[in-house]
């Protein structure tokens, strides 16, 4: 699978719409997921997809952009999957190997739970897939990860869906030499970059990266 990017926009929070447009390069693919495309437009981004059953867009928003051009995959209101899962999927169907998710985190707890669950879709094996706002990145770890960044800005590790063991680390303030993270104890937070680059493996189980990028608490 190929490396080009698509960019999906969910319907939360953006706290720092500077840095989120900053997550934009030349060629890649936008992508709304919903209400993501009144995200997109407070950036002044214009989606080249929009996916989902369009109940957090008005009629005129969507009339809109149908006479933009802009592709639209509508689906019915009663579905089982959330307007981001079906963005994702079709991403997926379409062969982009990096996907970032912008506009995932904040705003409702069960929301921005079942966005960092999305992340361990079997779909998503192979997929550089990411939530990503341009100031903070959630990503999964299975065997071997690396992340990027500055000294100073924090990257906390959490075990998910069960026991990560055997966790080596290094380029973290706090080394790991082949302990285990448990979900219920709070041990994984707030670890410190050494420099711009952290690498972490693991025997078994699935960890949850969120890297705080420029190092605020």
């Amino acid at each position: 699978m190929g490396k080009q990017k698509a960019v999906i926009f969910a319907n939360g929070e953006l706290s720092d719409l500077a840095a989120a447009r900053a997550l934009i390069e030349p060629g890649d693919f936008l992508v709304a997921a919903d209400g993501g495309a009144r995200r997109m437009a407070a950036l002044g981004l214009t989606p080249a997809l929009v996916v989902g059953d369009l109940d957090s867009l008005t009629a005129d928003e969507v009339l809109a952009l149908r006479e933009a051009g802009i592709e639209i995959l509508q689906f019915p209101a009663e579905k089982d999957e959330t307007d981001l899962e079906l963005a994702l999927l079709e991403a997926v169907r379409r062969g982009y190997g990096q996907i970032f998710i912008a506009a995932a985190l904040g705003g409702r707890l069960d929301q921005t739970l079942a966005n960092v669950f999305l992340l361990a879709l079997p779909e998503l094996a192979g997929v550089d897939a990411r939530l990503h706002d341009g100031r903070e990145e959630a990503f999964l770890i299975r065997g071997v990860g690396e992340v990027t960044g500055q000294a100073g800005e924090f990257v906390s590790l959490l075990p998910l869906f069960g026991p990560a063991e055997g966790i080596h680390t290094t380029g973290l303030r706090y080394p790991l030499r082949g302990e285990t993270l448990l979900p219920e104890r709070s041990r994984g937070i707030s670890n410190e970059m050494l420099g711009e680059l952290a690498e972490v493996s693991l025997e078994k189980g699935v960890l949850l990266c969120i890297h705080r990028l420029g190092g605020e608490a």
